[in-house]
Protein backbone atom coordinates (compact mmCIF):
# COMPACT_ATOMS: atom_id res chain seq x y z
CA UNK A 1 0.00 0.00 0.00
CA UNK A 2 0.98 3.62 -0.15
CA UNK A 3 1.47 3.93 3.61
CA UNK A 4 5.20 3.59 3.17
CA UNK A 5 5.10 6.38 0.59
CA UNK A 6 3.18 8.61 3.00
CA UNK A 7 5.68 7.83 5.75
CA UNK A 8 8.54 8.56 3.40
CA UNK A 9 7.00 11.89 2.47
CA UNK A 10 6.61 12.74 6.14
CA UNK A 11 10.26 11.92 6.68
CA UNK A 12 11.20 14.18 3.78
CA UNK A 13 9.44 17.10 5.49
CA UNK A 14 11.28 16.31 8.71
CA UNK A 15 14.60 16.05 6.89
CA UNK A 16 13.90 19.34 5.09
CA UNK A 17 13.43 21.08 8.43
CA UNK A 18 16.58 19.44 9.76
CA UNK A 19 18.54 20.59 6.70
CA UNK A 20 17.34 24.18 7.10
CA UNK A 21 18.24 24.15 10.80
CA UNK A 22 21.67 22.65 10.04
CA UNK A 23 22.29 25.27 7.36
CA UNK A 24 21.45 28.06 9.80
CA UNK A 25 23.78 26.53 12.40
CA UNK A 26 26.65 26.26 9.90
CA UNK A 27 26.25 29.89 8.80
CA UNK A 28 25.99 31.15 12.39
CA UNK A 29 29.06 29.12 13.36
CA UNK A 30 30.98 30.61 10.44
CA UNK A 31 30.10 34.18 11.43
CA UNK A 32 30.83 33.50 15.10
CA UNK A 33 34.19 32.00 14.17
CA UNK A 34 34.98 35.02 12.00
CA UNK A 35 34.07 37.40 14.84
CA UNK A 36 36.26 35.39 17.21
CA UNK A 37 39.19 35.52 14.77
CA UNK A 38 38.83 39.29 14.32
CA UNK A 39 38.86 39.73 18.08
CA UNK A 40 41.97 37.58 18.47
CA UNK A 41 43.83 39.45 15.72
CA UNK A 42 42.94 42.79 17.33
CA UNK A 43 44.13 41.45 20.69
CA UNK A 44 47.40 40.39 19.05
CA UNK A 45 48.10 43.96 17.94
CA UNK A 46 47.50 45.22 21.49
CA UNK A 47 49.96 42.62 22.80
CA UNK A 48 52.59 43.78 20.29
CA UNK A 49 52.23 47.34 21.48
CA UNK A 50 52.56 46.08 25.06
CA UNK A 51 55.77 44.30 24.07
CA UNK A 52 57.16 47.56 22.69
CA UNK A 53 56.30 49.33 25.93
CA UNK A 54 58.11 46.66 28.01
CA UNK A 55 61.20 46.86 25.78
CA UNK A 56 61.48 50.62 26.37
CA UNK A 57 61.04 50.15 30.14
CA UNK A 58 63.86 47.58 30.19
CA UNK A 59 66.02 50.13 28.39
CA UNK A 60 65.27 52.66 31.12
CA UNK A 61 62.92 54.71 28.95
CA UNK A 62 59.54 55.42 30.51
CA UNK A 63 58.60 58.55 28.60
CA UNK A 64 59.07 58.11 24.83
CA UNK A 65 56.28 56.62 22.74
CA UNK A 66 55.75 53.31 21.01
CA UNK A 67 54.52 54.31 17.57
CA UNK A 68 51.40 52.66 16.12
CA UNK A 69 51.93 49.01 15.28
CA UNK A 70 51.88 48.51 11.53
CA UNK A 71 50.73 45.37 9.73
CA UNK A 72 53.20 44.86 6.85
CA UNK A 73 52.03 41.45 5.63
CA UNK A 74 49.24 38.97 6.23
CA UNK A 75 50.87 37.60 9.38
CA UNK A 76 53.69 40.08 9.96
CA UNK A 77 53.76 43.22 12.11
CA UNK A 78 56.17 46.10 12.60
CA UNK A 79 56.78 47.73 16.02
CA UNK A 80 58.32 51.21 15.77
CA UNK A 81 59.72 53.50 18.45
CA UNK A 82 59.99 57.26 18.88
CA UNK A 83 63.48 57.18 20.43
CA UNK A 84 66.68 55.15 20.34
CA UNK A 85 67.06 52.39 22.90
CA UNK A 86 69.26 49.50 23.94
CA UNK A 87 68.12 45.93 24.66
CA UNK A 88 69.32 42.71 26.21
CA UNK A 89 68.51 39.70 23.92
CA UNK A 90 67.57 37.46 26.86
CA UNK A 91 65.18 40.08 28.22
CA UNK A 92 63.68 40.63 24.77
CA UNK A 93 63.02 36.89 24.38
CA UNK A 94 61.49 36.65 27.83
CA UNK A 95 59.21 39.61 27.11
CA UNK A 96 57.89 38.27 23.81
CA UNK A 97 57.46 34.78 25.26
CA UNK A 98 55.53 36.12 28.24
CA UNK A 99 52.99 37.85 26.01
CA UNK A 100 52.83 35.61 22.96
CA UNK A 101 53.45 31.98 23.88
CA UNK A 102 49.94 31.48 25.26
CA UNK A 103 48.17 34.03 23.08
CA UNK A 104 45.49 32.87 20.61
CA UNK A 105 46.67 32.65 16.98
CA UNK A 106 50.32 33.05 18.05
CA UNK A 107 52.29 29.95 19.04
CA UNK A 108 55.00 30.00 16.34
CA UNK A 109 56.70 33.26 15.43
CA UNK A 110 59.94 34.89 14.29
CA UNK A 111 61.31 38.08 15.85
CA UNK A 112 63.79 40.33 14.02
CA UNK A 113 65.29 43.52 15.41
CA UNK A 114 66.17 45.76 12.45
CA UNK A 115 68.44 48.80 12.22
CA UNK A 116 66.35 51.80 11.19
CA UNK A 117 69.03 53.10 8.81
CA UNK A 118 69.23 50.16 6.42
CA UNK A 119 66.75 47.55 7.79
CA UNK A 120 69.62 45.13 8.38
CA UNK A 121 68.99 42.49 11.07
CA UNK A 122 70.68 43.43 14.35
CA UNK A 123 69.25 40.43 16.20
CA UNK A 124 66.70 37.72 15.59
CA UNK A 125 65.27 34.44 16.84
CA UNK A 126 62.49 31.94 16.08
CA UNK A 127 60.12 30.47 18.68
CA UNK A 128 58.06 27.31 18.18
CA UNK A 129 55.47 25.52 20.25
CA UNK A 130 57.84 22.60 20.06
CA UNK A 131 60.77 23.99 22.07
CA UNK A 132 63.21 21.75 20.21
CA UNK A 133 62.56 23.79 17.07
CA UNK A 134 63.49 27.11 18.68
CA UNK A 135 66.30 29.03 16.93
CA UNK A 136 68.17 31.37 19.30
CA UNK A 137 71.59 33.03 18.85
CA UNK A 138 73.76 35.65 20.54
CA UNK A 139 71.84 35.58 23.81
CA UNK A 140 73.50 37.49 26.64
CA UNK A 141 75.13 40.14 24.44
CA UNK A 142 73.73 43.56 25.16
CA UNK A 143 73.06 45.57 22.01
CA UNK A 144 74.22 49.19 21.66
CA UNK A 145 71.77 52.04 21.94
CA UNK A 146 70.46 52.89 18.50
CA UNK A 147 67.33 53.32 16.41
CA UNK A 148 65.68 49.94 16.10
CA UNK A 149 62.41 48.61 14.78
CA UNK A 150 61.07 45.13 15.44
CA UNK A 151 59.21 42.79 13.11
CA UNK A 152 57.25 39.82 14.44
CA UNK A 153 56.08 37.29 11.90
CA UNK A 154 53.58 34.62 12.92
CA UNK A 155 53.20 31.26 11.30
CA UNK A 156 49.88 31.13 9.38
CA UNK A 157 47.35 29.21 11.44
CA UNK A 158 45.23 28.19 8.47
CA UNK A 159 42.13 28.90 10.55
CA UNK A 160 40.35 30.89 7.86
CA UNK A 161 41.24 28.36 5.20
CA UNK A 162 40.04 25.46 7.33
CA UNK A 163 36.94 27.39 8.42
CA UNK A 164 36.03 28.20 4.81
CA UNK A 165 36.71 24.63 3.82
CA UNK A 166 34.40 23.30 6.52
CA UNK A 167 31.74 25.86 5.63
CA UNK A 168 31.82 25.11 1.90
CA UNK A 169 32.03 21.40 2.59
CA UNK A 170 29.07 21.54 4.96
CA UNK A 171 26.97 23.57 2.54
CA UNK A 172 27.83 21.22 -0.32
CA UNK A 173 26.97 18.18 1.78
CA UNK A 174 23.66 19.71 2.92
CA UNK A 175 22.80 20.68 -0.65
CA UNK A 176 23.59 17.18 -1.93
CA UNK A 177 21.66 15.54 0.90
CA UNK A 178 18.71 17.82 0.27
CA UNK A 179 18.73 17.02 -3.44
CA UNK A 180 18.73 13.29 -2.74
CA UNK A 181 16.08 13.33 -0.03
CA UNK A 182 13.79 16.11 -1.19
CA UNK A 183 13.52 15.48 -4.93
CA UNK A 184 10.11 14.28 -6.08
CA UNK A 185 9.69 10.55 -5.75
CA UNK A 186 8.68 10.00 -9.33
CA UNK A 187 11.42 7.60 -10.29
CA UNK A 188 11.03 3.91 -10.96
CA UNK A 189 12.59 3.11 -7.63
CA UNK A 190 9.85 4.99 -5.83
CA UNK A 191 7.25 2.66 -7.25
CA UNK A 192 9.16 -0.49 -6.37
CA UNK A 193 9.85 0.31 -2.71
CA UNK A 194 6.31 0.08 -1.34
CA UNK A 195 6.30 -3.53 -0.23
CA UNK A 196 4.75 -4.96 -3.40
CA UNK A 197 5.87 -6.81 -6.50
CA UNK A 198 6.92 -4.83 -9.57
CA UNK A 199 4.14 -6.59 -11.47
CA UNK A 200 0.58 -6.95 -10.24
CA UNK A 201 -2.31 -8.83 -11.81
CA UNK A 202 -5.29 -6.57 -12.45
CA UNK A 203 -8.14 -8.58 -13.96
CA UNK A 204 -6.85 -10.08 -17.19
CA UNK A 205 -3.93 -7.65 -17.38
CA UNK A 206 -0.48 -7.53 -15.89
CA UNK A 207 0.29 -4.16 -14.31
CA UNK A 208 3.98 -3.28 -14.71
CA UNK A 209 4.55 -0.59 -12.05
CA UNK A 210 8.15 0.02 -13.05
CA UNK A 211 7.70 0.56 -16.75
CA UNK A 212 4.25 2.13 -16.27
CA UNK A 213 2.38 -0.26 -18.54
CA UNK A 214 -0.64 -2.52 -18.60
CA UNK A 215 0.18 -5.71 -20.49
CA UNK A 216 -2.81 -7.44 -22.11
CA UNK A 217 -2.28 -10.43 -24.40
CA UNK A 218 1.32 -9.34 -25.03
CA UNK A 219 0.14 -5.87 -25.96
CA UNK A 220 0.94 -2.94 -23.75
CA UNK A 221 -1.00 0.15 -22.74
CA UNK A 222 1.17 3.05 -21.63
CA UNK A 223 0.33 4.88 -18.42
CA UNK A 224 1.42 8.28 -17.21
CA UNK A 225 3.22 8.63 -13.90
CA UNK A 226 0.10 9.91 -12.17
CA UNK A 227 -2.06 7.17 -13.70
CA UNK A 228 0.48 4.59 -12.53
CA UNK A 229 0.41 5.83 -8.95
CA UNK A 230 -3.38 6.06 -9.02
CA UNK A 231 -3.85 2.54 -10.37
CA UNK A 232 -1.34 1.21 -7.86
CA UNK A 233 -3.47 2.48 -4.97
CA UNK A 234 -6.50 0.69 -6.41
CA UNK A 235 -4.62 -2.48 -7.40
CA UNK A 236 -3.25 -2.96 -3.90
CA UNK A 237 -6.75 -2.67 -2.41
CA UNK A 238 -9.15 -4.21 -4.97
CA UNK A 239 -12.87 -4.06 -4.16
CA UNK A 240 -12.16 -1.71 -1.27
CA UNK A 241 -13.37 1.87 -0.91
CA UNK A 242 -10.49 4.33 -1.25
CA UNK A 243 -11.27 7.70 0.23
CA UNK A 244 -10.85 10.67 -2.08
CA UNK A 245 -8.84 12.57 0.54
CA UNK A 246 -6.35 9.71 0.79
CA UNK A 247 -5.78 9.68 -2.96
CA UNK A 248 -5.26 13.42 -3.06
CA UNK A 249 -2.79 13.29 -0.20
CA UNK A 250 -0.74 10.31 -1.36
CA UNK A 251 -0.47 11.39 -4.99
CA UNK A 252 -0.53 15.17 -4.99
CA UNK A 253 -0.43 16.85 -1.60
CA UNK A 254 2.75 15.01 -0.57
CA UNK A 255 4.35 16.47 -3.69
CA UNK A 256 3.35 19.97 -2.61
CA UNK A 257 0.34 20.36 -4.93
CA UNK A 258 -3.31 20.27 -3.87
CA UNK A 259 -5.87 19.38 -6.55
CA UNK A 260 -9.64 19.26 -6.75
CA UNK A 261 -11.27 18.45 -10.06
CA UNK A 262 -8.00 17.06 -11.45
CA UNK A 263 -8.64 13.78 -9.64
CA UNK A 264 -11.92 13.21 -11.49
CA UNK A 265 -10.11 13.87 -14.77
CA UNK A 266 -7.41 11.27 -14.04
CA UNK A 267 -10.01 8.76 -12.86
CA UNK A 268 -11.84 9.25 -16.18
CA UNK A 269 -8.64 8.74 -18.20
CA UNK A 270 -7.74 5.63 -16.21
CA UNK A 271 -11.24 4.18 -16.76
CA UNK A 272 -10.74 4.43 -20.53
CA UNK A 273 -7.47 2.53 -20.32
CA UNK A 274 -9.19 -0.24 -18.35
CA UNK A 275 -11.98 -0.70 -20.92
CA UNK A 276 -10.17 -3.72 -22.39
CA UNK A 277 -11.55 -5.84 -19.53
CA UNK A 278 -15.35 -5.64 -18.83
CA UNK A 279 -14.73 -7.24 -15.42
CA UNK A 280 -12.77 -4.21 -14.23
CA UNK A 281 -14.26 -0.84 -13.46
CA UNK A 282 -13.67 2.11 -11.19
CA UNK A 283 -16.90 3.14 -9.49
CA UNK A 284 -17.77 6.22 -7.48
CA UNK A 285 -18.95 5.60 -3.92
CA UNK A 286 -20.93 8.74 -3.18
CA UNK A 287 -19.80 10.67 -0.16
CA UNK A 288 -16.81 8.39 0.35
CA UNK A 289 -14.48 7.94 -2.61
CA UNK A 290 -13.77 5.36 -5.29
CA UNK A 291 -13.48 1.61 -5.60
CA UNK A 292 -11.78 -0.66 -8.16
CA UNK A 293 -14.30 -3.44 -8.71
CA UNK A 294 -12.84 -6.63 -10.12
CA UNK A 295 -15.51 -9.23 -10.84
CA UNK A 296 -14.69 -12.89 -10.68
CA UNK A 297 -14.49 -14.48 -14.13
Amino acid sequence: MFNSRTLLSGKRKYVFGLLVLSLICVICAAFNSEDSDDFNFARREVLLRKIGHEILLQSGDSTSRVLPVKKIAENEYLIRFESDFTFQPDSLMNTTSRFLDEAPLAGNYIVNVLNCSDSSVAYGYAISKNKKDNIVACSGRKQPKACYKITIKFKPTGINRVKNGYLLGSLSFLGFLGFILLKPFKSKKALSNNGHSDRITVGSALFDTINKKLIVNEKSIDLTGTETRLLLIFALSPNEIIEKSRIQKEIWEDEGVIVGRSLDMFISKLRKKLEFDPNIKIVVVRGKGYKLEISAV
